[in-house]
């Protein structure tokens, strides 16, 4: 007889329970890059005053496909989009070994996330940059 009417409170309870902890749950998300190619100039080491030191290079990933009627090794046109990254590196460590060993053609792999930015060019005008801050590799 009060078995039901117990039943459905609780579950109306934990329902409203489980609706209240997932909205003040964080929801959890990934930005992840992985790169492979090769290093388009030497790194510099740039500091903005009060801020921590950044190494900076361009690394290029190249995208190969066959066109044609055939998509077999012998026929068809081979075609390449080469993509340039700017790649960041602020962990300290992994910064400065960027900074001393990655040089000009070399052929890295870089792990990372995108970052959207902006920034103002020396003729004041506002640009967006898109920055690969790398976390692990070189």
């Amino acid at each position: 007889m009060f078995r039901r009417p117990v039943l459905q409170v609780f579950h109306q309870f934990v329902r409203r329970e489980s609706e209240i902890a997932s909205s003040l749950v964080l929801e959890r998300s990934l930005n992840r890059v992985q790169l492979l190619g090769r290093v388009g100039q030497d790194p510099v080491m740039r500091q903005v005053e009060g801020k921590n030191p950044v190494t900076i290079f361009s690394l290029a990933t190249n995208e190969m496909w066959r066109s044609g009627e055939s998509e077999t090794y012998q026929m068809g046109d081979v075609s390449q989009k080469t993509t340039w990254h700017r790649i960041s590196v602020f962990r300290p460590g992994l910064r400065d070994v960027a900074y001393q060993y990655v040089k000009k053609g070399s052929r890295i792999y870089v792990e990372g996330k995108v970052d959207y930015g902006e920034y103002t060019d020396k003729n004041n005008v506002r640009r967006q940059a898109t920055t690969i801050i790398a976390v692990d590799g070189c």
